[in-house]
């Protein structure tokens, strides 16, 4: 269909707002109140049109075919000034010390209205700072636009912010008579709220700080970066997210340190809010520079061990560039050496028997989620693994209506926020396949799986309300011709409700489970976009490669699109380019890792490495997309590239690797300088480019292996508990750790029902038995956690990882005492 927007065709389809095509097709329409992939609030009135000669407000009206839309009016800009006046009554004039001065709305807007005078006024009231830890709010630079209330309600999914009442005069209703209608009515609310926390004076949240960056004024700002720099003195590099698989599109906002200090500091991250969001670790985990200067001995030390064949491993993490991984697998190559990275070892060996069984790579994107109004998600304890991916899944659950299904042994009171169609199944750990079989069985369209797990259901009697239809007989009084009264006997049909049983089939798989099929049903009405998201329990299952099978077949004969989750920032990237192995003998190079001799940007590196804020290269995300990132800082020391070129390699960069990612793994020979990385207006998508699928078609495989004939649950015994390997939500390994705003020392993630059942306290000293080690560790008593318990692995000086196989395992646990730091 075709929509005129001041005299410009434009294309749409059905259902898209006004404004949404407008923005798509670079057409200017002022609004405040609004975001992309939000629900309109009509907060501000701003975006005002005449839709067919009619006035209507962009934001919240659909479009329709062959309509004609004015948005540059003289009149409606008159009444966009009067809107502009009436957010500036009492507004502080600060501008020269606030934090939003150069990037502020209400600034650009004020200008773009052209209000040159001030016809109203009112009595201010004071208002105090509040500072909620990542965050302050200062309430008089508030417009109560309700953008920081609609981004975590509807992208981040905590609802952590509401509108409250202000306190202050009510407007003059004199006023009303002599400024516009939605002027007044803008002016009328404002005037009677303010922004507060749902819960108390206290901001409970995760601290993503995308409420401070939707905010079109300085009334919500990140604590670290309040009054330390004013924003034209700042220079944007443009960077990809370099802590976890989503690598979003992020800027380091950077200048130099101060007067008598040139050298350039990061300030900030900042992000395009529309299109792109953060999470907690990306917004404030961005000074993990390596300040060292080149160690020429220890350099050429690391060379000859190489050089002489000690060397005969390299041990390293997915926290690298595409550059990075082609760099070691050329070593690889050239040296005989092994590569080590289990985590991406699991990734890579779980995706190959994906790819092989489903003759096609993983199907879905983010986009796709964010599109669907079914999701299934199992395998991720998914806020904490990914948080930004579930601020997408929120999304589609609250902008689609949609409904699903999340399987997990953790029960998340964060995940139950997100809609009540959203269902949480808390099953045990081992009943993975259990998931996959169900999903086969009840979406399967292929008859053969389908007959073959027909004998995986029990018939059970169930009781139903059913209307019927009885036939009765009643004795009325008519009157004859004479008038004289006779009994007359009517037969009427009435409709009652009787209960009754019926045999209905059900799902083993569903019963193992504890799934409620009838309320599955139920979500599944008018549902017709179908994800599957899968995260890390399953790369790292026992039985990991039935799992990929299954996951498979899913793909091949479901409607599900299936989502896998990379572990790390890029480990997709890692897993194509690196062959993998497990440890041989010989000594270990540690790249960004302990070893006999330690390549790191850590403390204990022999040979100082470059941070990923130092760097410049490409990530794999989990989109399938190659996006660049680039270096806000400069590092003194030695990067890998001056180690393969001390080592008989020839490349001036690091980035000259880009055009020789190999074609036959998908990517594409161009130059780094070539690639973009931004969205357009209209949320386009122009961030490097994407993986070429065709490379990993093969021929399917539709093979069904049946379920074991027992389920293998990991039971706790007595004094054990079961204990899952996570990070909190803002910690993604070491790497996130090393930042100043999220640095900590490890502890015991407790959910809270466990921590009363075995009477534990926040910061009690336990002691954990693992495979007959101990650990003394704090307790952390976790809110959003109703059940279980996590073991973090982000702590340096505390390689927990050594002791899980799985990301479960059972644990002994006994107290110790009170830790009173």
């Amino acid at each position: 269909m075709t929509i005129t927007i001041n005299g410009k065709e434009c294309f749409f389809d059905e259902g898209e707002y006004i404004l949404n095509i407008a923005r798509r097709n670079d057409i200017f329409i002022p609004a405040i109140c609004y975001l992309s992939g939000c629900s309109p609030t009509l907060a501000c009135r701003m975006c005002m049109v005449e839709a067919d000669g009619k006035k209507v407000y962009s934001c919240n009206t659909k479009a329709k075919d062959k309509m004609v839309v004015e948005s540059d009016l003289q009149n409606l800009w008159d009444e966009r000034n009067e809107i502009m006046q009436a957010y500036c009554i009492n507004h502080p004039l600060e501008c020269g010390v606030c934090d939003k001065s150069g990037e502020c709305e209400l600034q650009n807007f004020t200008h773009k209205a052209r209000v040159n005078i001030q016809n109203h006024w009112i009595k201010d009231t004071h208002k105090p700072h509040k500072k909620w830890g990542f965050i302050n709010y200062d309430p008089a630079l508030c417009i109560v636009c309700e953008r920081c209330v609609t981004v975590c309600k509807d992208k981040i999914g905590e609802s952590a912010l509401k509108t409250i009442p202000r306190g202050g005069d009510s407007v003059d209703s004199t006023f009303k008579e002599t400024m516009g209608k939605d002027a007044y009515a803008i002016w009328t609310k404002f005037q009677k709220s303010l922004i507060a926390p749902t819960k108390g004076d206290v901001l409970d949240c995760s601290f993503c700080g995308e409420c401070t960056s939707v905010c079109p004024t300085g009334a919500l700002i990140g604590a670290r970066f309040q009054y330390t720099s004013n924003i034209w003195e700042l220079k944007r590099i443009p960077a990809s997210n370099p802590h976890s698989s989503d690598c979003e599109l992020m800027y380091y906002d950077i200048k130099q340190s101060g007067i008598s200090v040139q050298k350039p500091k990061i300030y900030r991250v900042s992000n395009d809010f529309a299109f792109a969001n953060l999470n907690k670790a990306a917004r404030y985990g961005y000074d993990t520079q390596n300040e060292a200067k080149k160690d020429e001995k220890a350099f050429q030390t690391l060379v000859n061990l190489i050089k002489t064949g000690e060397i005969k491993n390299i041990k390293f993490n997915s926290f690298i560039t595409n550059e990075e991984a082609l760099i070691l697998q050329n070593l690889k190559n050239k040296f005989n050496l092994n590569l080590i990275n289990d985590e991406a070892l699991a990734f890579k060996t779980f995706l190959e028997a994906f790819i092989l069984n489903a003759g096609e790579f993983y199907n879905a994107t983010s986009e796709d989620i964010v599109k669907s109004d079914f999701l299934v998600v199992s395998g991720t304890l998914l806020r904490y693994d990914a948080p930004t991916l579930s601020y997408k899944i929120n999304n589609a659950l609250v902008m689609n209506k949609g409904s699903g299904l999340y399987f997990h042994p953790l029960e998340d009171l964060g995940v139950q926020k997100y809609s009540k169609n959203f269902i949480s199944c808390i099953h045990k750990s081992g009943q993975e396949e259990q998931i996959l079989y169900f999903l086969l069985q009840k979406f399967t369209q292929d008859e053969e799986i389908k007959n073959k797990l027909n004998s995986f259901v029990t018939q059970e009697l169930k009781e139903i309300e059913e209307s019927v239809n009885e036939e009765i007989t009643e004795e009325v009084l008519e009157k004859d011709e004479n008038g004289n009264e006779i009994k007359k006997e009517v037969k009427k049909t009435i409709s009652k409700k009787i209960k009754k049983n019926i045999e209905v089939s059900r799902s083993i798989f569903a019963k193992n489970l504890g799934l409620d099929e009838d309320k599955l049903q139920e979500l599944l009405l008018k549902k017709n976009n179908f994800v599957l998201v899968i995260g890390s329990d399953f790369y790292f299952h026992k039985d990991a490669l039935k799992l990929a099978k299954l996951l498979a077949l899913i793909q091949k004969t479901t409607p599900f699109k299936i989502f896998l989750n990379p572990t790390h920032t890029n480990t997709l990237g890692v897993s194509l380019l690196c062959d993998l192995t497990k440890t041989s003998e010989g000594k270990i190079l540690g790249y960004n890792e302990k070893g006999d001799f330690s390549f790191s940007y850590e403390e204990y590196s022999d040979l100082a490495s470059s941070s990923l804020n130092q760097q410049e290269g490409t990530f794999l995300n989990y989109d399938k997309r190659i996006v660049p990132t680039n270096a806000a800082l400069e590092f003194g020391g030695y990067f890998l590239n001056d180690l393969a070129n001390a080592l008989g390699f020839d490349e001036p960069y690091t980035i000259s690797y880009t055009k020789r990612l190999p074609i036959n793994k998908g990517f594409s020979p161009l130059d780094f300088d070539s690639l973009e990385n931004h969205y357009t207006n209209g949320g386009e998508n122009k961030r490097g480019y994407l993986l070429n699928l065709e490379a990993f078609k093969n021929k399917a495989s539709l093979e069904l292996i049946l379920p074991n004939a027992e389920l293998q649950n990991l039971e706790p015994k007595e004094n054990e508990i079961l204990l899952y390997s996570a990070n909190p939500s803002y910690q993604f390994g070491r790497f996130s750790n090393r930042s100043s705003a999220l640095n900590e020392v490890i502890f015991l993630g407790v959910g809270e029902n466990l921590a009363q059942n075995l009477g534990l306290k926040d910061k009690e000293v336990i002691k954990l038995k693992l495979k007959n080690k101990e650990l003394s560790l704090s307790i952390k008593v976790d809110k959003d956690i109703k059940t279980g318990a996590y073991l973090p692995y982000f702590d340096e000086k505390m390689d927990t990882l050594e002791f899980f196989d799985e990301r479960f395992i059972c644990a002994e646990i006994s107290k110790i005492g009170i830790n009173n730091e």
